[in-house]
């Protein structure tokens, strides 16, 4: 299995059970036709599906965890989860980021989009600048300077 395939595995449970998300981070820059490498799944879910959200992720096997994590002061709340495909013996991480007021325009503004036949809620190019802006290391700021060339494009 690869990260692709556990996204689609992932989104797919996710639309199954009725948890809104948005795919946010390296995959979601994927999306918008820059492959880049990337170790990680990164969604977006409301405070109030944070749990369930958790949960489900755990039926998928994601059995460990990290403590919820905060970085500007509060403004980035996230919790990563982990897990080794029994099958192949791969390691999955997946980082669920929490909505909090001042990530709520990315989340507001996500967009779906069409990819590998069927439907994929994606933080916008705009909201990913926002959310990069907030962490801000060398990738931040190349894939910073990538969406705002999308941006341009419109």
């Amino acid at each position: 299995m690869d990260l692709l395939e556990e996204l689609k595995k992932i989104t797919q449970n996710l639309d199954q059970a009725g948890i809104d998300y948005a795919l946010c981070g390296g995959l979601a820059i994927a999306i918008y036709a820059r492959p880049r490498a990337t170790l990680d799944i990164d969604i977006m879910v409301q405070p109030d599906y944070f749990s369930e959200t958790k949960k489900l992720a755990k039926e998928l096997g994601y059995t460990m965890s990290s403590a919820m994590m905060e970085f500007n002061d509060g403004a980035v709340k996230l919790q990563r989860l982990s897990k080794i495909d029994k099958a192949t013996g791969e390691y999955f991480v997946l980082d669920l980021l929490m909505v909090t007021p001042e990530i709520e325009s990315a989340w507001d503004d996500r967009k779906i989009v069409e990819w590998e036949g069927y439907s994929l809620k994606v933080v916008s190019p705009q909201g990913m600048i926002l959310l990069k802006s907030l962490r801000n290391s060398g990738q931040d700021k190349e894939d910073i300077e990538y969406l705002r060339s999308l941006e341009n494009e419109d």
